[in-house]
């Protein structure tokens, strides 16, 4: 604990400077030297007196400081003239020490009062807190609490808020015993910054209890709880609370309404969110750009982006985030053009709008334009975060890009970005799914955080490469320590098992999904249990297990059905499979050409022609296959027979020079094959 674990000291008190006026005349522009004053008492500075203390030409040169050399300058003839012992004249001192790069001189400074009372502390405590230095404003208050200056109700809110951002619990709580013996349980303040403070320490019920217990409420309080169960996504409470202020017949302000609509927001609850906005208008709450943005992004993740569109052109003025919520709703529901149209006429952006934009690509399957605006992204000067190196790297996932993937985790490790638990996931997958599974178990033993999507990306990379033992065994490991897998790390479990033959492995998992884990499984898994019967020869228990699924079975389902009686030759449960593809895709041609295929390899060539002559009279042509190769950072696709690459020439020059060595190899395999027999 904070208070009970570590020894603060101050600096040391800094000796007497009997330093020469000169340079103070010099810098104020002053005709004579200044005259000491007398030593002020604590409370010598009446109404008049305090007037005469602000307007002394020290005091008014102390905004005009630029320089720590001034602020001691300053200090020196505020003790050699005796103003320092002025409580009001010392406060104005320390205040202006407390900027970032004077803190530490503050701390001097408030060292060398005599005395100082609880508005000196006061400013110390808020000016650490201010600038970050958490730690040293809490420290402050444990000094504060050894001299004779009592806290009063502007202490405690700036501690509360100082243990909330700290996320201390134990260190929240006592200052709140202290509030509460100090007799602060009454002052609304205090209450509602104490209510705050618990709940972002993750203490929603302490917020709760307080919050009902509190014999003070002003509209304040009620906000802060609101908004703090929807900070901490808990929509449904925040919803009660503002059902209960409606029959308290509490009115709600901006703050209210704003906790409101992300309420709903979060719910995704279209009509609470037109009611919300309703209400807006009744109110006549003013339109502030923070309430609009609320309402903006309420439509935008209710899927409502037409009336999104219509507040966020009726804006006189936009932020950044009314922008990106915009981009990041046509984004999200794949209009990337009209995304990528705003995102050009954006007047500033910062690196949120840029990772909305790459991550849209992404979600739409269009890695490579992601890429592309990442390399824009350089060029602006924009400096990408650990959100924008996730989105590259999937985009490289997405593509099969191991040399831009590679190039990426150069980037992290030359920029020091911060390794947490998404990127190292993003880059184990990456690697994994670009075809080099080494470097993905590499980068998975070296991150320095894990979850259970690292784990789950780990065991699916194995699994699509053939090593099935390993994967199984990381599923173990990762369950043993207790960590939670999904659906999407049983269905790397599930398809390693298929490619190993593991039938009783893959029916224990399958059976674990429900009993052990109550997750219900999806066609994916489904398709991967019928798989992994399939291929082992089981077809009539692929077929039960079909027949018994609580949803109706997919392309993939019946696919899976379909390959295995084709490999096992059972032609009549192969039919059936075959018509039940065709009835969800008639316009499929692949399974029409399968099945053909399936007739004429068991020697039903008439069936496969009258498959064939189908598919001219339905005017089903066979679609050409695509591929991609990544050459020196640059992906290269290719339909089937194209001709339309620059280099056409030259690649179907190699390619024949292949095929040509291939039936080499082949006749060679075959020769050496019937001399030994």
């Amino acid at each position: 604990m904070l208070f009970s674990t570590t020894i603060y000291r101050l600096p040391p008190p800094i000796p007497s400077l009997p330093r020469c006026l000169r340079l103070l005349h010099a810098h104020a522009g002053l005709r004579r030297p200044l005259t000491p004053l007398h030593r002020h008492g604590r409370n010598s500075s009446g109404p008049n007196n305090a007037s005469s203390i602000l307007t002394h030409p020290l005091l008014c040169l102390l905004p005009r400081c630029s320089t720590l050399h001034h602020l001691k300058q300053i200090q020196a003839q505020m003790v050699l003239s005796g103003l320092i012992s002025d409580t009001l004249a010392a406060s104005r001192l320390l205040a202006s020490c407390l900027d970032p790069p004077h803190l530490s001189h503050a701390a001097i400074v408030l060292a060398n009062l005599d005395n100082p009372d609880t508005f000196c502390w006061n400013i110390a405590v808020r000016g650490f807190a201010d600038n970050g230095n958490l730690v040293a404003s809490a420290l402050l208050y444990k000094s504060m609490l050894r001299t004779n200056a009592r806290p009063d109700n502007y202490t405690y809110p700036v501690l509360f808020k100082v243990c909330g951002r700290m996320l201390d619990q134990r260190l929240g709580i006592m200052i709140f015993g202290h509030a509460l013996q100090l007799g602060f349980d009454t002052d609304v303040y205090v209450v509602n910054s104490s209510i705050c403070m618990f709940a972002m320490s993750g203490r929603l019920a302490y917020a709760r209890n307080l919050f009902d217990q509190s014999p003070v409420r002003d509209l304040v309080t009620w906000n802060t709880l609101i908004n703090a169960y929807v900070q901490c996504g808990f929509p449904r409470e925040a919803l009660e609370l503002l059902q209960e202020m409606e029959v308290k017949n509490i009115i709600s302000d901006e703050v209210t309404m704003i906790g409101a609509v992300a309420c709903s927001a979060q719910m995704e609850d279209l009509e609470l969110g037109r009611k919300f906005h309703r209400n807006i208008e009744e109110l006549g709450i003013e339109r502030t750009v923070p309430l609009m943005n609320a309402l903006i992004d309420m439509y935008v993740k209710c899927g409502s982006l037409e009336p999104a569109r219509t507040l966020f052109d009726s804006l006189e003025k936009r932020s950044i985030v009314s922008w990106t919520t915009m981009i990041m709703g046509y984004a999200k529901f794949g209009y990337l053009d009209v995304a990528r149209k705003l995102f050009d006429e954006m007047p500033e952006k910062d690196v949120v709008p840029w990772n909305a934009l790459i991550n849209g690509y992404v979600q739409c399957k269009r890695g490579w334009e992601a890429i592309a605006l990442f390399h824009e992204m350089q060029a602006s000067d924009m400096k990408p975060d650990e959100i924008t190196m996730v989105g590259v790297l999937s985009a490289c996932s997405q593509l099969g890009a191991l040399e831009i993937g590679i190039w990426v985790h150069r980037y992290i490790k030359k920029h020091q970005l911060y390794f947490n638990v998404a990127l190292g996931t993003a880059l184990v997958d990456m690697y994994a799914k670009c075809g080099n599974i080494d470097k993905s178990l590499q980068v998975f033993r070296d991150i320095p955080e894990r979850n259970s999507l690292t784990w789950t990306a780990i065991i699916c990379g194995l699994a699509s490469h053939g090593h099935a033992t390993d994967a199984i065994s990381l599923f173990l490991r990762m369950t043993s320590i207790r960590l939670q897998p999904d659906e999407i790390t049983f269905l790397g479990v599930l398809s390693a098992c298929c490619h190993a033959g593991l039938v009783d492995e893959g029916r224990m998992f399958f059976t674990q999904m429900t009993s052990k884990y109550n997750i219900l499984p999806k066609l994916k898994h489904y398709s991967c249990m019928v798989d992994l019967l399939g291929r082992a020869g089981l077809l009539r228990e692929a077929e039960e297990l079909v027949m018994s699924m609580p949803i109706e079975p997919d392309a993939a389902v019946w696919g899976a059905l379909f390959f295995a009686c084709r490999i096992h030759g059972n032609v009549s449960m192969g039919e059936w499979a075959a018509l039940q593809l065709i009835k969800l895709d008639p316009q499929d041609s692949g399974i029409y050409v399968l099945l053909a295929n399936m007739y004429v390899e068991s020697n039903m060539k008439d069936k496969a022609d009258k498959v064939r002559e189908m598919m001219r009279d339905i005017g089903l042509e066979k679609t050409p296959g695509c591929s991609s190769i990544e050459v020196n950072g640059v992906i290269h696709e290719f339909l089937v027979r194209d001709q339309t690459h620059e280099e056409q020439e030259k690649i179907y020059g190699c390619l024949m020079q292949l095929t040509k060595q291939m039936k080499k190899f082949v006749n060679l395999h075959t020769i050496s094959i019937i001399d030994s027999s």
